[in-house]
């Protein structure tokens, strides 16, 4: 689907999303900006965290472009390749008594993590998918976990089975972006605790990625389970009788002594 317009519309009427559903491509060097791209470091003179530029995106409903120079999260750079990894990131010593016990821990925990190669890429290009003019690597929706489950089950339909997903509770922006472009799949995301701190992410919400060219097969997977009653809103079964409490009780049977 080229139609960046009517894939946000479609999303719209199956998911409901409270933010804007995102499109996000991997730029390398030489790739122009589409016209109002923001840049932290010149725009807003801040250098950011890539979970924040998201957030700014799907809030605001703006363009971001973010480099090795507008990022001021040591690992995102390591991630994305705008840094090399080097040993003391290797060693484990960052993660080792936040997220690990022990540097072992931590270095397992970092090699883990999906990363680019060195230099592969020069930018991440966010920007809301009703505006944008270029065709995406991936889509990001925001969601709570009844709007998330609403999308795995669009992700499902056709090849049915289970989706597997990693989650560590940091660097979630490698999930989204890296994770989804490598491995050609969709993700649920659930967001670190860097998202939380600094993009804001509630405590409800939880994401959800789709590989563009897996974007077709999933909107008829949200069209087919719509249409075999799997909906969002959820609609409440409320076709029953409620129990009230004594005390309102007695005035029902006053009346009938009537």
């Amino acid at each position: 689907m080229d139609d960046l317009e009517k894939l946000n519309d479609e999303l719209e009427f199956y998911i409901r999303p409270q933010p804007f559903p995102l499109g996000i491509k991997m730029l390398k060097k030489g790739d122009s900006l589409p016209e109002k791209t923001k840049v932290p470091s010149k725009d807003f003179d801040l250098r950011i965290a890539v979970c924040q530029g998201i957030s700014i995106s799907r809030r605001y409903g703006w363009t971001i472009s973010m480099g090795r120079e507008d990022i001021n999260c040591p690992l995102t750079k390591v991630a994305f390749g705008f840094e090399k990894k080097g040993e003391l990131y290797s060693s484990g010593k960052a993660c080792c008594g936040m997220y690990t016990e022990t540097e072992e821990a931590g270095a397992r925990t970092e090699a883990m993590v999906p990363k680019f190669n060195y230099k592969e890429y020069e930018s991440i290009l966010v920007f809301p998918l009703a505006r944008g003019k270029d065709i995406p690597d991936l889509v990001l929706i925001y969601g709570n976990s009844a709007q998330v489950m609403r999308l795995l089950t669009g992700a499902l339909y056709k090849s049915g089975g289970y989706l597997s997903s990693n989650f560590s509770g940091r660097i979630d922006c490698a999930d989204i972006i890296i994770q989804t472009m490598k491995s050609k799949k969709c993700q649920v995301i659930l967001p670190c605790y860097g998202d939380r701190i600094f993009a804001q992410t509630e405590d409800y919400e939880m994401a959800f990625t789709i590989p563009y060219e897996k974007v077709q097969e999933v909107l008829e997977g949200l069209a087919g389970t719509q249409k075999g009653g799997i909906r969002y809103p959820i609609p409440s079964f409320l076709r029953y009788e409620g129990h009230f409490p004594e005390k309102y009780r007695v005035i029902e049977d006053d009346w009938e002594k009537d």
